[in-house]
């Protein structure tokens, strides 16, 4: 099992790009404004089982595949790129009624299992997570420490419980603030486009790199 400083670096690296805010942080921060923080928590949670699913099937299946084609890693990670460009350009083209959906849906509030049970399908195809997990994990695997199928399992849930809990900050502190946000359609514009920008800007630098590695 990985240890010491690989341990550490994995989750560097994982909080690294969790912060970054991309679609399930969108979509706990849209939560959180609409309905208040313990709707956001459990969008969290139900994202971050969501991407523990999706680890699990990165582990057993396309992780081990990966490691043996550099052709394929290079595919997933350009359409996870070309993916997260295109939510981000929908998000920047629709924000104005996005904003006005948010301050409509107060109303509209779903059931407690409703909430799991979307945070859990945004968190399963989340984009991000499995560029992520398919591109970094394999990085960390220490071939002498017994079986990567089960340290990628690992590495899943550290990444899980690591996306609950700062996504879950994430939701409390815009929770705790809805109010200011709900009162004023332009900021939630601002925070939209904001949010548009970083998908567009993280899908341009997840494919580049790629391309320019690829063509080398």
């Amino acid at each position: 099992m990985i240890q010491g400083r690989a341990l550490v670096e994995l989750i560097f690296a994982s909080v690294a790009i969790i912060l970054i805010p991309g679609p399930s942080v969108m979509f706990v921060i849209a939560r959180a404004v609409a309905w208040g923080r313990i709707t956001a928590v459990l969008t969290a949670l139900g994202n971050a089982l969501g991407m523990l699913l999706l680890s699990v099937f990165i582990a057993i299946g396309l992780g081990p595949l990966l490691q043996r084609s550099e052709l394929l890693l290079v595919v997933v990670q350009v359409l996870g790129g070309l993916y997260l460009i295109h939510l981000g350009i929908d998000a920047y083209r629709h924000r104005q009624a996005h904003a006005d959906d948010m301050i409509k849906i107060e109303e509209f509030k779903p059931s407690n299992f409703q909430i799991l049970r979307q945070g859990f399908t945004v968190g399963a195809l989340n984009p991000k997570a499995l560029v992520f997990f398919s591109a970094v994990f394999p990085q960390f695997v220490d071939a002498d420490a017994g079986s990567i199928t089960f340290q990628l399992l690992m590495f899943g849930v550290i990444f899980a419980v690591l996306s609950f809990l700062l996504d879950g900050m994430w939701g409390l502190l815009v929770g705790s603030s809805r109010d200011w946000f709900v009162t004023s359609k332009s900021r939630l514009v601002v925070l939209r486009t904001i949010g548009a920008v970083v998908m567009i800007a993280l899908g341009v630098g997840v494919i580049v790199p790629v391309i320019i590695g690829f063509l080398k």
